[in-house]
């Protein structure tokens, strides 16, 4: 779904002080779209799980849901649900190709405390 401006009904539009990818980040989903063909979007949401009481998902999606907030970060179209953009401002996405400790990271300064994989947190 290609977004016009002025943004669709129900597509409330953010921008990169609630989510930000670096362009390591970016590069790695560009490939990823291309590659998985799953959705031009990527849906960032917080949930509740993991080691430290929340946890973070990422999937690609085809479209957007009433009530998502869209942030273009490094030209990747990017979709977080409200309740995720309370726990999410100011987080940084990056990329790391190295064999140990490599993946996607969230840097989020909200995070009292973070497992060593990066994937949960809690507040």
């Amino acid at each position: 779904m290609k977004l016009s401006n002025p943004l669709p009904d129900g597509l409330l539009e953010a921008n990169e002080k609630l989510v930000r990818l670096t362009p390591a980040a970016a590069k790695k989903i560009s490939q990823l779209i291309d590659r998985e063909k799953e959705g031009d979007y990527l849906r960032i949401k917080i949930t509740g799980g993991g080691c430290n009481g929340l946890s973070y998902k990422i999937k690609f999606a085809p479209i957007y849901k009433p009530g998502d907030l869209f942030v273009r970060s490094e030209e990747i179209k990017l979709l977080v649900d409200s309740k995720t953009a309370l726990y999410l401002r100011g987080t940084t996405l990056d990329y790391s190709d190295k064999l140990v400790a490599g993946g996607f990271k969230f840097a989020n300064p909200n995070a009292k405390a973070s497992c060593s994989c990066g994937e949960s947190f809690n507040l």
